[in-house]
């Protein structure tokens, strides 16, 4: 599975879509995803090839 960064500038505007907290880069169980910041929030989106998936449906929720 290979990783693709997303644009720096996409990076910049990108925010949850649940809380609209920033999100920071992570690795999860699948690979690449985007995690909430917020503390009561915490989701992590996946991205799938250079594409953040940011649909709150299919979010992982903090353990």
């Amino acid at each position: 599975m290979s990783e693709s960064t997303i644009e720096p500038w996409l990076r910049e505007i990108l925010r949850c879509p649940e809380c609209r907290a920033e999100l920071r880069d992570a690795t999860g169980p699948v690979g690449q995803e985007l995690v909430c910041t917020d503390e009561g929030c915490g989701l992590a989106y996946r991205v799938d090839e250079g594409i953040p998936v940011l649909l709150v449906d299919e979010a992982r929720r903090p353990a």
